[in-house]
């Protein structure tokens, strides 16, 4: 008989890349690499590559844990998904990350932008109105993991400082500022301001490339000097920091493990996170063929570009496993000491924290430090060990802190080509619109920022 020159795996519901309508998708391995296959009946068939990494694609599955929902949903589920975002009762993650835009302005007209932003889009948030927003994930959340300020650029806000007070009384476990940088490179007064946020608070630094070329391309701007001003400052200040990487395919995924390598020399740097492209926003002239770079793809280059990572050091996140990977390490002494790899799997499953707020469980987070000193015995360690760790190496650390951690993080945001509405129930990086509704990343790009909303509502009658 015939045979299919692939193997299917699996059924999903997906959306058409030219209408966004809801249609059938199957998920086939085929030449060692994973594509998504879907028909619209206006536009024809399409394939896409889903992964380049059928085991642990496959193993993706083994990291599924009982979802963690809000306690408030903010819309009913009606039409389904991913039609009723704000979020529904069908959605079945939390917010381990919310994000707030509180202006659609920014000092830069990045090509890459997903919210298009630039210095004369939009407005900015009352102040009044970014309160709301905040109540709003309090309500959902009661003690929220991690709110993300973010815009358009926060910082050119005429009332950024007021709205870093307000968000400071809130129950909100880790606040982060996510910035291109800019107004901390040119003002030392303003990092210094920052930093009496802390503790619990984060900068998270865009920073995509050492090569002036490719942020000229990707940020449209020489930013290099900036990149490097704001370092030199959030280091004085040992303010702590991630760098978020936002990577297309052939400008600046070689610069993946020199990235990683910088980031463990500088002392308030906590980690990288890598981003994949999200087609939406400015991306008109993305060729989904040539420039997807996927989290599979991201992960296998980590590992060729360092000498620091095993496969076993880059795993699955729980809480959302198709969008995240994670990998933790202990800088001691001038090395890098991967941790991940003697973290039992099923204690990630069984922990009732989502991991990606681990510096924020403070259980977790002692016990983490105390196996890793000498001031505890090997018999106390081991009976810590046991529902944390599988194996340990003999580390001398007596004085470990936040400041020796550093993390990796993966993070894909879905879009309309490789849209698969199972991953997407799991979404956990949700933002706030302007109608207080709690509102997954991915979808909140696709269907929910103003330009978008009309054609929303005439799919919904389809």
């Amino acid at each position: 008989m015939p045979i299919r020159k692939y193997t299917y795996y699996d059924f999903t519901l997906s959306l058409c890349p030219e209408c966004l309508k809801r249609i059938d998708a199957k998920i086939v391995f085929e030449d060692g690499k994973v594509f998504m296959l879907k028909r619209c009946p206006e536009h024809g068939a399409s394939k896409v590559l889903i992964a380049d990494d059928i085991e642990y694609y496959k193993n993706i599955r083994n990291y599924n844990k009982p979802s963690e929902t809000p306690f408030k949903f903010n819309t009913k589920t009606h039409y389904g998904c991913p039609y009723d975002c704000g979020l529904c009762p069908d959605h079945e993650q939390h917010s381990c990350l919310t994000v707030v835009e509180v202006t659609d302005r920014c000092n830069l007209t990045c090509p890459t932008c997903y919210a298009c932003s630039s210095p004369s889009y939009g407005r900015h948030r009352t102040l009044d109105e970014v309160k709301k927003m905040l109540d709003t994930i309090v309500e959902n959340e009661k003690e929220p993991d991690v709110v993300q300020i973010s815009g358009g650029e926060p910082t050119v806000h005429p009332q950024f400082f007021e709205i870093l007070d307000y968000a400071k009384t809130l129950p909100i476990k880790h606040l982060m500022l996510n910035t291109n940088g800019i107004k901390i490179a040119k003002d030392f007064e303003f990092a210094k301001k920052l930093k009496s946020y802390t503790p619990d608070f984060e900068i998270y630094l865009q920073f995509d490339s050492f090569k002036e070329e490719v942020l000229k391309s990707m940020r449209g701007a020489e930013l290099s000097k900036i990149r490097e001003k704001a370092l030199e400052h959030l280091n004085q200040l040992n303010l702590s920091t991630t760098l978020v990487v936002t990577l297309q395919k052939g400008m600046n995924d070689d610069e993946i493990g020199k990235i990683i390598d910088f980031a463990l020399q500088q002392k308030c740097v906590r980690g990288v996170t890598f981003q994949p492209t999200q087609i939406a926003g400015r991306l008109d002239n993305f060729n989904e063929q040539t420039d997807r770079i996927t989290l599979t793809e991201v992960r296998r280059k980590i590992l060729e570009q360092t000498e620091i990572f095993q496969a076993d050091d880059l795993i699955p996140v729980p809480c959302n496993p198709d969008a995240l990977v994670m990998g933790y390490v202990l800088k001691l002494d001038g090395k890098a000491l991967p941790l991940t790899r003697f973290i039992n799997p099923a204690d990630l499953l069984d922990n009732s924290k989502n991991t990606i707020v681990y510096e924020q469980d403070e259980a977790l987070h002692q016990k983490m430090f105390d196996i890793f000193s000498t001031g505890i015995s090997t018999e106390k360690a081991s009976t810590e060990l046991h529902s944390l760790l599988c194996c340990l190496p003999f580390v001398e650390a007596p004085n470990l802190g936040y400041d020796n951690l550093f993390r990796i993080i993966i993070m894909q945001f879905i879009d309309a080509h490789n849209f698969d509405v199972r991953a997407i129930k799991k979404s956990c990086v949700h933002i706030v619109n302007k109608d207080y509704k709690i509102i997954p990343f991915e979808t909140m790009n696709l269907f929910y920022r103003d330009d978008k909303k009309e054609y929303l509502e005439k799919l919904k009658t389809i």
